[in-house]
């Protein structure tokens, strides 16, 4: 059976737009730059792994109740470059012409919105390709769930499985959120256990399993790492619940195979001339 591929838009269209030069321009002029290299990132997942759809994610760009927690949660985030804003508007049209559905999380984020995904086609017996460049989107991997996870140069991004993980950071996907807790996430603004790193925390749960436990016996590690533990429990515990994907209900999407005749004539009134050209021998092959 074919993988649903669920995409990370905001993180695709950002690396997208700050990887390609705003010279790139459409018809009218203005650049196009975020939403080809999109386009052209997500056709990479399209031609070799033939997903049956195409569901890209989107949110909020802080949940309510993750700030709430931790008021410098994606406080660092700038806003929308003002080259990126219409472009972003224009993808649920642009997109929608290849037959990928633009989905919305709504109050919660795009993360948790790629997990539900995820989770519900598992259940439905399914497989999953998550294309992010988030790392926090490791803790969906599975014997069913792999990330792509973008990288520079020209063999497209990475497939990161449950080894992967492991040989990352030396853990098992579900430890991720207890990971993050420990060494922070200075991107999302989650600053973490003070004094432990990437690699104590792997230690950490190597040999505790999770945060809890791992509070639970603090006595057992290092003076350093026990104190830490000790007088940062409750803050650990809310840096866990911030870095776990939430719940949402969402249906199992239909089969959706790409179109990429419609795709092409997308492409072309955007002044997009060899992604056109890409679409339209992609229709030919069928």
């Amino acid at each position: 059976m074919p993988p649903l591929l669920v995409v990370d838009a905001p993180s695709l269209l950002y690396r997208a737009f700050y990887g390609l030069p705003k010279s790139i321009t459409g018809a009218d002029g203005r650049p196009v730059n975020a939403l080809l290299g999109f386009a052209n990132q997500v056709l990479w997942a399209v031609e070799r792994h033939a997903p049956r759809a195409v569901i890209l994610c989107t949110g909020a760009e802080a949940a309510s109740y993750r700030v709430a927690a931790l008021p410098r949660y994606h406080a660092d985030r700038p806003p929308v470059p003002d080259e990126l804003a219409p472009q972003w508007a224009d993808a649920p049209a642009f997109f929608g012409a290849f037959g990928w559905s633009w989905e919305d999380a709504g109050d919660l984020e795009a993360d948790d919105l790629l997990g539900a995904y995820a989770r519900r086609e598992v259940d439905a017996g399914g497989t999953v390709l998550i294309f992010s460049g988030d790392r926090d989107m490791f803790q969906c991997v599975g014997e069913r769930v792999a990330v792509l996870f973008p990288r520079g140069g020209k063999d497209g991004p990475e497939l990161v499985d449950v080894q992967g993980v492991k040989a990352k950071y030396g853990i098992r996907p579900d430890q991720v959120p207890d990971f993050i807790a420990l060494r922070g996430d200075p991107s999302d603004g989650i600053p973490g256990a003070k004094g432990i790193g990437e690699k104590t925390a792997g230690e950490i749960l190597r040999v505790h399993g999770d945060l809890e436990t791992a509070i639970a016996h603090a006595d057992a590690e290092r003076p350093k790492v026990a104190q830490t533990l000790r007088n940062q429990a409750d803050e650990l515990r809310e840096f866990r619940k911030i870095a776990t994907l939430q719940p949402i209900e969402v249906a199992c999407p239909p089969d959706a195979p790409t179109d990429f005749g419609t795709a092409a004539q997308a492409a072309t009134a955007r002044g997009m001339n060899r992604l056109s050209a890409r679409l339209e021998a992609l229709a030919r092959k069928g």
